[in-house]
Parts: C-alpha cells; sequence; structure tokens
C-alpha cells in the first residue's frame, strides 16, 4: 500500500481551519455540498454501534457512548477539543490515539496540544472500522467550539448587515469543516478498504460461545521438526562458525559455566559449550525436534553434560533446583532480525533464568541496518517477469509485490548508500515493548550517475563479547567474504580435529577475552546467509545522484493478525541534495514481514 502527501501539508502542525482562504460560494453551491456530506455522513452513522473510548464495551450510539465516557470518566470531546484548539485532523488523531494506546481520561485532560501524535499522520489512519466518533457532523463534535474559543455564544449582532455577514462567516466555516471531514473520508476510503481492516483489526467473533484464542504457535514449532530447516541453518559457515568460534575460543567463560541454550534444535550450540568446558547445559526446545536432540547428545556421550528439556521456555523449570544459569546462548534470530519473535522468549529466559550480576548473554547486541537498494534485478525478477510469459500479460500477479517485503540477497554493488543504524539492541537490558519501535532515517546517495533507486534494504550485524556489555560503536562488525580461512579454525573439515591450543588460566587471558569481540554481518557486503537480506520495493523509483538525501521514519511493530509476523511502515520524501531546502512529497508504503 503507497500513500503520498503533499509536501507543504504533510506535517504542518496545529493548522486551523478557520485559516485557510476559502472562495465565496453560491447558495446552489452549498446546497450541493451539504447533499454530498449528507450522502456519507447518514443517520445510520449516527445510530450504528459505537465504543466507549476508555472501555472495551459498546453502545447503540455514539452519543450513548460520549455520555458514558462524560458520565463515568468525566471526559468530554467537546471540552477537550475547545480546551486544545483542536482542529479537525487533529480531532481525528485524538480520537485514533486514544483507540490505539488506551490512555486514561486523566492522561488526556493533561494534555497540552503540543504532542507529537497530534501532527503525526500515523494517527490519521482508523483504528477501528467504520468508527463512528470519526463519521459525525461538526455540529455533533462540538455545539459551539468553532464560534468562540470560550466556549461562550457571541453577542447577537446589532443590525441587518452585522446579521449577515456572521451568517456568510458561519456559513464558509461550515463549507470548509465539510470539505476537510470529506477530504478524511476521501482519504481513508480509497487507501484503507475493508479487507486491510479486516487484516490489521483482530475482531472477535460474533458467535455466543466466544472468540478461540488465537494460536500463532502450532505452525511455528511445527515448522522446526523437519531436517530440512537445521540443515540450512548449520551449512550457514557464517553463522554456525561464528557460533563455534565464540564459544570454542573462550575457555575462561565457558569452563564450570552452566550454560541455558533457548530453541536449540539439532543441540549444535549446546554441543560447542559442552566441548568448551561447561559444567552443564539445559538444552530447551519446544518442538518436536527436541527428541532428536536427545539422542543427539547421546549419541555424542554428552548425556551427563547436557539435558534436552521439551517444552516452551516460558513455562519450563530447570532441574536439580537449579535457579540461575551464567550464559544463555541462542540463535533466535529471522528475516530482518525481529521475524518470527523468538527473542521476546529469549529475553523471557534472560528475566526468569540469568544471573542478575555477571551473567552473559550470547548474542550480546543485534544492530539493524538499513539502506538505498539499486534493486534493478529484483525488480525485474519480481515484477517485471510476469508482464510477459509465454507471450501473454501475467502482470496482475504481481499487484501484491509491493506490499511484501522480499527475503533475497543482493550484491554489494547494488547498494546505493552508506547503511543507516535503524536499532541496537542490547540483550543485556531491551525489553519486549522496545521491540515495537519507530527510527528516523537519513540515506545519503553514493551513486556516482543519476541512477534509479528501486528499494530499500536491510539486514542486521550481531556481536558476541564475553562481558555481556555493549559493543563501542567505533568497533567494525566483521564482513566475511568467501575462502576466509576463520571459517575453518573452528570448522573440523574430513573428519580432523580443530587446531588444540594449550589451555591457560592466566590473567593475561582472561584480559584478552574480555576484549575480544566476535560478529558477523548478514548485510551485501558479507558472505550470504541463510537469512539473506530483507528489501523493500518502492512502487515509484527514487531519482538520485551522489549526495540526493533521503529521509524519513521505519516503523515496525507486531503483527495484530499473528505475533509471529511484523507490519512495516516506510515514511520517506527525498532532497536532492544538501544545498536545496526543497523537499519532496512524503511517501508511505506499507508492507508484511512474512
Amino acid at each position: 500500500m503507497t500513500i503520498r502527501f503533499a509536501a507543504a501539508t504533510i506535517h504542518t502542525t496545529g493548522e486551523d481551519v478557520d485559516d485557510r482562504s476559502v472562495s465565496s460560494q453560491t447558495d446552489s453551491d452549498y446546497a450541493e455540498e451539504d447533499n454530498n456530506f449528507e450522502d456519507w455522513v447518514s443517520d445510520q452513522a449516527q445510530n450504528q454501534s459505537c465504543r466507549s473510548l476508555f472501555e472495551d464495551k459498546a453502545f447503540p450510539s455514539a452519543a450513548a457512548a460520549r455520555a458514558h465516557d462524560k458520565d463515568v470518566h468525566n471526559f468530554e470531546l467537546r471540552t477537550i477539543s475547545a480546551k486544545l484548539e483542536l482542529d479537525l485532523h487533529q480531532r481525528i488523531r485524538l480520537i485514533n490515539f486514544i483507540r490505539k494506546h488506551a490512555p486514561t481520561s486523566e492522561d488526556i485532560g493533561n494534555l497540552t496540544g503540543a504532542e507529537t501524535f497530534f501532527s503525526s499522520d500515523e494517527y490519521l489512519i482508523p483504528q477501528i472500522e467504520d468508527d463512528p466518533l470519526l463519521q459525525l457532523e461538526m455540529d455533533d463534535w462540538s455545539d459551539d467550539e468553532d464560534l468562540s474559543s470560550t466556549n461562550q455564544r457571541p453577542t447577537p449582532p446589532a443590525d441587518l448587515p452585522s446579521a449577515l455577514r456572521q451568517i456568510q462567516l458561519l456559513e464558509r466555516k461550515l463549507a470548509q469543516a465539510h470539505r476537510d471531514m470529506a477530504e478524511y473520508r476521501s482519504l481513508v476510503g480509497q487507501q484503507f478498504d475493508a479487507g486491510r481492516f479486516a487484516e490489521i483489526i483482530n475482531e472477535p467473533s460474533s458467535s455466543s460461545a466466544g472468540p478461540s484464542p488465537r494460536d500463532d504457535d502450532t505452525h511455528y514449532f511445527s515448522s522446526y521438526c523437519e531436517n530440512d530447516i537445521h540443515a540450512v541453518m548449520i551449512q550457514d559457515k557464517v553463522r554456525t562458525s561464528t557460533y563455534a568460534s565464540f564459544i570454542l575460543t573462550n575457555p575462561i567463560l565457558f569452563r564450570d559455566a552452566v550454560v541455558l541454550d533457548v530453541g536449540c534444535g539439532t543441540g549444535i550450540l549446546s554441543l560447542f559449550a559442552a566441548k568448551s568446558g561447561a559444567k552443564h547445559v539445559y538444552a530447551v526446545d519446544a518442538s518436536d525436534i527436541a527428541e532428536k536432540a536427545e539422542q543427539i547428545v547421546k549419541e555424542n556421550g554428552l548425556e551427563n553434560v547436557i539435558t534436552v528439556i521439551r517444552g516452551k521456555v516460558e513455562e519450563i523449570s530447570l532441574p536439580d533446583d537449579v535457579e540461575h544459569v551464567d550464559i544463555i546462548i541462542s540463535e533466535w534470530m529471522g528475516y530482518a532480525l525481529l521475524y518470527e519473535s523468538m527473542l521476546d522468549s529469549v529475553l523471557q529466559a534472560r528475566d526468569r533464568f540469568l544471573k542478575p550480576e555477571r551473567g552473559v548473554m550470547a548474542p550480546s547486541q543485534c544492530r539493524i541496518m538499513f539502506g538505498l537498494c539499486e534493486g534493478s534485478e529484483i525488480l525485474k525478477e519480481r515484477v517485471g517477469f510476469w508482464s510477459d510469459v509465454y507471450g501473454f500479460d501475467l502482470s496482475i500477479m504481481a499487484n501484491n509485490v509491493y506490499e511484501e517485503a522480499i527475503v533475497d540477497v543482493v550484491g554489494p554493488e547494488s547498494m546505493a548508500s552508506e547503511p543507516y543504524l535503524l536499532k541496537d539492541l542490547h540483550l543485556k537490558d531491551v525489553t519486549s515493548r522496545q521491540l515495537d519501535f519507530t527510527s528516523q532515517f537519513t540515506l545519503v546517495s553514493t551513486t556516482p550517475k543519476r541512477t534509479k533507486i528501486h528499494a530499500f534494504v536491510l539486514y542486521f550485524d550481531t556481536f558476541f563479547t564475553t562481558t555481556g556489555e555493549p559493543v563501542p560503536p567505533e568497533v567494525p562488525v566483521k564482513v566475511t567474504k568467501e575462502g576466509d580461512v576463520t571459517l575453518a579454525e573452528v570448522w573440523p573439515v574430513g573428519g580432523k580435529a580443530p587446531p588444540q591450543r594449550r589451555a591457560s588460566t592466566g590473567p593475561g587471558l582472561k584480559q584478552k577475552e574480555d576484549k575480544r569481540v566476535t560478529s558477523f554481518s548478514t548485510g551485501p557486503c558479507s558472505q550470504p546467509t541463510h537469512w539473506k537480506q530483507t528489501i523493500f520495493l518502492l512502487r515509484d523509483p527514487i531519482h538520485a545522484e551522489d549526495g540526493t538525501i533521503v529521509t524519513g521514519s521505519f516503523y515496525c511493530k507486531k503483527s495484530a493478525t499473528n505475533s509471529r509476523e511484523l507490519d512495516v511502515e516506510i515514511h520517506y520524501s527525498v532532497r536532492q541534495n544538501a544545498e536545496t531546502t526543497a523537499v519532496g512529497e512524503t511517501v508511505v508504503q506499507i508492507y508484511k514481514v512474512r
């Protein structure tokens, strides 16, 4: 889905509709506008069921819902709108803000009108389909708020000319209000159809038995039962050898440590930890693969060191009265880093089991990176291909390509900007709530000649430290190239054991371990991983040259219909170079990551 906003109006704040220039109209013009207005604000809208702003309780009409909110919550839309001098769009944003974030009426009463959501286009999108509170005529918003900022009716006119002028002024204001509401309804009607809202809003079932609880887990866990997915992950040498390198080359950290492996799969990380001298490893997985992991442990003679536990880490207890572990290892990353939402489970494991002091998360840090991507090959493969298939036009098959994130590999030559850090996750202290995020970005084109930019590209960098502390910003991520020797250092080839080093426990080794940073990148410049890159195709390319600036906002949250999936919105505008002050229109594209 793509939405465009004019550059002059997209980010205006507090604009008063009264200040807009309005051309005079004849009585017949007003009559025609009033008829159009009544076409979409009907008696049915006035009387349809309406939910309270502060409770999950429905009422037979918007008036009844407002009366309830006034009596129970001491809240009136009219009063707060007049107090904050809100225009139409700001009132709409206020209602959608309340619907989305469920603040208390006291919280709303403390608003000043300067809050950023009053100018955010995110809150022009209705949170409830056909919300009656968004369909009321102006007289239903407020009886007199446009007449006076003091909530008092104006002094009656002293003579006929004064009365005519006042009538003309009121007619102009009413006509402008009608146009504003029609404009808003048109925007919503064109861009957000009922099918789209059915995806976004998890509406309760109308059956008398009540809605059955949504199950986002069964398919997710069953997908990890088969061999193929584990073969793909283990054969990803960048991924597996980096984990092995961190575990096997930090003997002081792992020696005699109690380790928890969250989402153990085949148990490969647990085997590495046992090999590195761990006192005991608890390997947890909720899928059927846990049965094979247990057999693998026995086949390798490590059943006295590794205990496999079948279950969700949120629900299990560790045996032998173990309350805390020294290290949590997990390969939880998904496409675009956060797809599958496994990190939520890892963070719960951290809060339940990791030692509060000196406990280590592995990995300890992940950075989400974002950039411009030339993307012509992806566009050709995913869109252009369908225009001529054996002489037939199948281009309708490409209609949804722009609404779905694409997971594929793009080469380093496709990068058209330096990467930008969207989100820096420190596993030691990040919370699940922070995984839904908004980030501003600025990307500067590095293309030597004028180029069409067809996509944004997203990838992530992963860091391991023995202390669990954040990596300094100046420390670069390791970019693995095909054939790098480091891949073979901990990877037995042809049955040969990995190189053995003489063990040392001196203070010098401990200091070296504390300073050592192990990392890998999933970006275009690195050897491809099974995560590939996440590509967001643009419906209309950006015409860029060296120095073109693309600024905007990146919104990411768990999908309302499946918590394992992601909803992404990208708002962006283009400025030709740093010397130019003119900014183009703001474009909004909405994507699913699934």
